[in-house]
């Protein structure tokens, strides 16, 4: 009898020991949905590399990523997706842009880490990893406070972006003296300018100015009428910092007539969005010292200089968020002991990525970006 009990103990402790080697062995494949055909096949493809690099640097042969081409398509996205939900995935990395997510609700069993930066709006299995703007906006917050700046103007384009921009100024409850949406045409966009700035009262000021020291007996009036003669303008302006919520001409549009406007960024500060560290702002002095968030740069351009080695050519912006992005999912099935399921993005986290720190809540991320100018043809960072 006493054989008969420790051979079932022996032979389940077997069972459970093959199960848990089963399980431990057991391939977690993560999906991945981008364009690898059509107009965008270039970003998709980067985005696929840098993910295949990140597997490498995790070295877990357990984890598997299972890639599908969308076209850059709603429809094929919505097929592809079926797909990988019917090998047993749950989650899938992607889509890239905002326009592909709209059926994806229909796989409520999957959860979506998209490529995007838009948070309104979005199906609820679809978590936006992107560069959102309340992460933004909780970075310039920082700097205002840092800054001792007091009466900001945000100026928004009237474009898509608008929503999630004033979304964001609710949520992070960003200090603001006013907002302005303004229009992208540049013939109309001047005009604007000149009335939030009172461009023409400023204006009527100097010339008022210079004709009362003409006509007064002044004894240094020549001296004063060439000093005043050398001025644009002449009064104050009721803010300190100017917070342009736009990229690359657009933006340079915006700064452009600023200047016209005789405020520059000597007088106000100017500050932007993520602006990736663009080289062409280094190239525009006039509208040098700008402000922005981003990710950390020494780490991006190690991201950059490793993925030029090995593939011989420069990545997508959008592939170094895509190579966190598998760090993130892999630090919480981790944490999760590998299980899988749709509420390892509903715990409250934090993660460090190369990009900068991850915070996860309630199937929510966000990020706690860095702060740059760029001056002196050169980016320094500040936080």
């Amino acid at each position: 009898m006493k054989k008969f009990i420790q051979f079932i103990i022996f032979t389940v402790s077997l069972l459970v020991l093959n199960i848990y080697q089963s399980s431990a062995n057991e391939k977690i494949k993560i999906g991945l949905i981008v364009p690898l055909s059509g107009e965008y096949s270039d970003i998709g493809h980067s985005v696929l590399k840098a993910v295949r690099l990140a597997i490498n640097k995790i070295d877990n042969l357990n984890i598997e990523i299972i890639p599908r081409n969308t076209k850059s398509d709603p429809e094929t996205t919505l097929k592809v997706s079926k797909e990988l939900h019917e090998l047993g995935i749950k989650i899938i990395i992607g889509p890239i842009f905002n326009k592909n997510l709209i059926y994806l609700d229909e796989l409520s069993e999957v959860t979506f880490l998209s490529l995007s930066n838009t948070n309104i709006n979005n199906p609820k299995n679809v978590i936006s990893g992107g560069i959102n703007a309340i992460s933004q906006l909780n970075a310039i917050k920082k700097f205002q406070e840092l800054s001792k700046l007091e009466r900001s103007i945000l100026l928004i384009p009237n474009s898509d972006f608008k929503g999630e921009i004033e979304d964001a100024v609710k949520k992070t409850k960003i200090k603001l003296k006013d907002k302005f949406i303004y229009d992208s045409d540049p013939t109309i966009l001047t005009s604007q300018i000149e009335k939030l700035t009172r461009y023409p009262q400023r204006k009527q000021n100097l010339k008022d100015e210079i004709k009362r020291i003409e006509d007064s007996n002044d004894p240094n009036k020549e001296k004063k009428i060439t000093f005043l003669e050398k001025k644009d303008t002449l009064g104050g302006i009721n803010f300190d910092s100017v917070i342009i919520a736009d990229f690359d001409e657009s933006l340079k549009s915006v700064t452009t007539s600023l200047l016209y406007t005789d405020i520059s960024s000597n007088r106000v500060n100017y500050i932007t969005l993520n602006q990736w560290f663009d080289k062409s702002i280094l190239k525009e002095e006039n509208l040098q010292p700008i402000y922005f968030p981003s990710i950390n740069k020494k780490n991006y351009d190690n991201f950059v200089s490793e993925y030029f080695k090995i593939y011989n050519e420069y990545p997508n912006q959008i592939s170094f968020l895509s190579f966190d992005l598998v760090g993130l999912v892999y630090f919480l099935l981790y944490k999760n002991n590998f299980v899988v399921d749709n509420k390892i993005f509903y715990k409250k986290n934090k993660f460090k990525g190369k990009i900068g720190i991850f915070e996860i809540d309630k199937n929510k991320i966000s990020h706690i970006l860095n702060f740059y100018v760029a001056e002196n043809n050169n980016f320094k960072k500040i936080f």
